[in-house]
């Protein structure tokens, strides 16, 4: 059973079972079945609000490993702004857990997120890559940080009150096709090439960026984190842990590299008033590779490539539908 299923990682989890010849999946999200990014018919598709407690009881009965990726989240537009609903978030994973326990669930995965880390330790650029216990002494970001960081520790008690079999992944900014790419939720990797599509389309060769370009991040494409996921969930490893690249990159970097796809220069301004989070922030690897021999290991420049095509193709049925230029921001 995956949560948060219509959703972007969800949807690319559910596709990949699929493909695996996994004959009996349930999906749940709590869009209306029409909105999901991705939907196929031999699943069994659920649309629950799983804040609801007796809604992950119906989610969860039957179920024998559960992939909770389900939240209130975006990108850091929305997460700034909405910190009460990113920390609501809590009742599913509580709820989750319970029916977990309760319906006997044999394996459990909570989806957590690199802005659990302490705060104290992204501010510079050129910071060194987070390892797993920098997220103590705790001063997450505020909102979905704590909600994600007091999750966690939830899982860590079910599993040793009550041998539950939880495992946590810690996510670095996942991007890919089949996603949020306007609206506001969307994270910077889609909204830089949503606005180097509309600039070569509309012929304004401007960019607006937020922050001063400088802030430092690392990007994992899609198709790394759906196999992390799994990994994860059949491994031995019981602490959160990283799933995220190691390629640190600028999001002025970010912007050349989609200008390079797109094939065109844009004049860049930049809104020093925009939400930007942390100044740097990458992933150290070395324990999942410890545990794992693995990391994920797509390129950025290969990832963003697959993702700008997605989101022209995308940017086009939307314009050719009515949708004014300009709308997607």
């Amino acid at each position: 059973m995956v949560t948060g299923a219509g959703g972007f990682i969800g949807g690319h989890l559910v596709a990949d079972l699929r493909r695996q010849n996994y004959r009996k999946i349930r999906a749940v999200d709590i869009k209306p079945l029409d909105a999901w990014y991705q939907r196929f018919d031999d699943v069994e598709n659920l649309s629950l609000d799983l804040n609801v407690k007796e809604n992950c009881d119906t989610a969860s009965k039957g179920a024998g490993e559960v992939f909770n990726l389900a939240a209130n989240m975006g990108g850091m537009g929305f997460i700034e702004k909405n910190k009460a609903l990113c920390m609501l978030s809590v009742l599913i994973n509580t709820h989750m857990l319970q029916a977990a326990r309760e319906y006997e669930v044999e394996k459990f995965f909570f989806s957590s997120s690199a802005c659990v880390y302490n705060g104290d330790k992204q501010t510079d650029p050129n910071c060194p890559a987070l390892k797993e216990s920098d997220a103590y002494p705790a001063l997450a970001e505020d909102g979905y940080g704590w909600e994600k960081l007091f999750s966690e520790r939830m899982c860590r008690h079910f599993r040793e009150d009550f041998g539950l079999h939880t495992r946590v992944a810690r996510f670095h900014n996942v991007y890919g096709p089949w996603g949020t790419w306007r609206g506001g939720r969307e994270k910077a990797p889609a909204a830089i090439c949503r606005k180097v599509i509309e600039a070569k389309l509309s012929g304004d060769l401007s960019i607006d960026i937020w922050g001063d370009g400088n802030q430092t991040r690392s990007f994992m494409y899609i198709d790394d984190c759906v196999a992390g996921v799994q990994k994860i969930q059949n491994s031995q490893i019981l602490e959160p842990i990283n799933l995220g690249s190691s390629e640190l990159v600028s999001i002025n970097h970010l912007v050349d590299i989609a200008e390079d796809i797109g094939g065109v220069k844009l004049k860049r301004t930049y809104d020093l008033s925009a939400p930007k989070g942390v100044t740097g922030r990458n992933s150290d690897n070395t324990l999942i590779h410890h545990y794992l021999d693995w990391e994920p290991g797509t390129r950025l420049r290969d990832g963003l490539e697959k993702t700008y095509a997605w989101i022209y193709d995308q940017y086009g049925a939307w314009r050719k539908a009515g949708m004014p230029a300009g709308a997607g921001h």
